[in-house]
């Protein structure tokens, strides 16, 4: 007997090209609150500039506080609201990190709007009998750990949330080389349908839970596994965001326990 919840079956997913293209409206934001791990570049970035854009305060968390304050620069020269600026190294964070991280959220901000698990870490592409065990635990820590244990505390502060989100960057790379990160990114998959089922339900704030899988997309991590791979093929990170605003916004309610992903 499936362990899936029979009360709840999810809309469909709307066609993820189409989203490529979607305009958000004016302010569609609007005093939310979005906390994203892994904004200091590529999607993270993208998506911190775009949704501050359109209203939202957001929460930049990433480990490369130059690259955050860069974040906070630029934010301020588009006179957008500034973001609040979170160091943590995801990759040694701690249970206590989480927790006090998510007491914090819950004080000065009273509630989470959305929580966008976007940090990953790829390690090194290696035949599986050479993974390194110390860059395995890494690997783990950044992409399955992390967005649990960060999912899991802030969990209340975003059920304060009227129209609470939980977003997952998802990569389905279940092939050869990719042994560390591509068994990490499908646990991080199936913890998404497994929260979703848990929690998108009737009552009171249900959280709206949604993976998005952008495909390839040209950032500093794909440059650095692919060094010869010419430029501009790709597309850039702020030319996928589409999906990831379109998701935290009310222009998605009543979607859930779906991943938006790229054909092919």
């Amino acid at each position: 007997m499936s362990g899936r919840c029979a009360e709840h079956v999810a809309p469909a997913a709307p066609d993820f090209e189409a989203l490529l293209g979607y305009v958000p409206r004016a302010g569609l934001l609007a005093e939310r609150v979005i906390a994203i791990t892994g904004a200091a570049s590529g999607i993270g970035r993208a998506l911190a500039l775009a949704a501050s854009a359109l209203g939202a305060t957001v929460i930049a968390l990433d480990r490369d506080d130059d690259a955050l304050e860069s974040l906070r620069t630029t934010l301020l020269e588009r006179r957008a609201p500034p973001p609040d600026i979170v160091v943590i190294d995801l990759a040694f964070a701690t249970l206590t990190d989480y927790r006090s991280l998510a007491e914090r959220l819950g004080r000065q901000y009273g509630r989470l709007d959305g929580l966008v698990n976007n940090a990953g870490l790829i390690g090194a592409l290696s035949p599986f009998e050479h993974i390194d065990p110390a860059v395995w635990r890494q690997v783990m820590a950044v992409n399955l750990i992390a967005p649990f244990f960060l999912t899991q505390w802030c969990m209340p502060v975003l059920r304060r949330s009227p129209d609470p989100v939980l977003l997952f960057s998802l990569d389905r790379t279940e092939r050869a080389f990719w042994g560390s990160y591509g068994v990490a990114k499908a646990g991080q998959e199936a913890l998404m349908h497994i929260v979703a089922d848990e929690y998108h339900a009737l009552g009171s704030s249900p959280v709206r839970v949604l993976g998005i899988d952008p495909g390839a997309v040209e950032t500093p991590g794909r440059h650095l596994h692919y060094p010869a791979e010419p430029t501009n093929v790709l597309p850039s990170p702020e030319a996928v965001i589409g999906p990831y605003l379109y998701a935290l916004g009310a222009d998605a309610r009543g979607l859930s326990n779906v991943v938006l992903r790229r054909a092919g």
